[in-house]
């Protein structure tokens, strides 16, 4: 479709310094670099019509009306995660500081592997508990500590793959660390597996605190696995506070008010569920470590776009 030189820069300006990209039905936020003006307009593969030639690439957008051609940058933030729905953000980009060991992602788990899904360690939130959590994380920062996540938003795939993976009774790659005293086939009627998780709607996350800036831990290798529920200076040196048990502990010394702990593990469980009930969000007291929001925006929406 023909346009004035004069209708060309209007149309240009409007860019201004940011814009939304129609593309496959989806939108991406694009910057104008500048205009790159050409005797002739340059055949190049279409993208949706909206009246002028587009093609997106990985990290650029070019466009063509009549004989002025321009090209425009896709912001990195909004071009990689164009499969994130509305009302879903990266954590660290509302939480620069937060601590991240996406275990599902680097293969450190109770199946022993990286889950279908998670193609990126990267932690993904409703914007609503994002914010909440950036009030915990402030309020932690000012001790000297931080938060760590460990698993945020789950794609509705890697629930089906825990389930899969339940019903294989010889699967048990991980069981030394993760369920040493527990059979396989009980951890449905024990609540460990189950079909739905509140990690799917995007307002639960797993965490701990840790000591910032955090100090380093060792790679895990599943040929020398300790037990979860061992000592600290026993079991993985993960770097976080002693919470008396590892992280996806599947064993009652992980519900968050046994009495079997020791006092400092307990002031840390404590330190952790003040500050998350502080600022809205609620535990689940059989895992120290889950915490959903109370006010989630997203109550019966299960979610499956997958990490990257």
């Amino acid at each position: 479709m023909a346009r004035s030189g004069r209708r060309d820069k209007h149309f240009l300006d409007s860019f201004a310094m940011k814009s939304v990209i129609a593309h496959r039905g989806r939108f991406s936020c694009a910057r104008l670099v500048s205009p790159v003006l050409d005797g002739s307009v340059r055949q190049k593969k279409s993208g949706r019509s909206l009246g002028w030639r587009l093609q997106l690439t990985n990290t650029r957008v070019w466009f063509a009306t009549g004989g002025l051609i321009a090209s425009i940058s896709i912001a990195p933030a909004c071009s990689q995660e164009s499969n994130i729905p509305e009302g879903f953000v990266l954590v660290k980009d509302v939480v620069p500081s937060i601590v991240l060991d996406m275990r599902y992602y680097h293969g450190h788990n109770f199946i022993g592997r990286q889950i279908d899904g998670y193609l990126a360690p990267k932690s993904y939130l409703t914007r609503p508990a994002a914010m909440a959590l950036k009030l915990v994380q402030d309020e932690l920062m000012e001790l000297g500590l931080s938060l760590k996540i460990y698993d945020a938003y789950r794609p509705q795939r890697a629930v089906n793959e825990f389930i899969e993976w339940a019903e294989n009774l010889d699967d048990t790659a991980a069981k030394a660390e993760f369920y040493p005293d527990l059979s396989k086939s009980m951890l449905f009627d024990e609540g460990y597996i189950a079909a739905r998780s509140g990690h799917t709607r995007g307002s639960t996350l797993d965490l701990t605190i840790v000591p910032y800036p955090p100090p380093d831990e060792p790679d895990w290798s599943a040929q020398n696995q300790q037990s979860c529920k061992l000592p600290a200076d026993q079991r993985f040196a993960d770097n976080s506070l002693d919470m008396g048990v590892g992280y996806d502990c599947f064993d009652t010394l992980s519900w968050t008010d046994d009495d079997r702990i020791g006092p400092s593990q307990r002031a840390h469980r404590l330190l952790l569920k003040s500050l998350m009930e502080k600022h809205g969000f609620q535990n689940y007291p059989r895992e120290w470590w889950h915490y959903s929001l109370v006010d989630e925006p997203f109550p019966d929406t299960y979610f499956d776009f997958p990490i990257r």
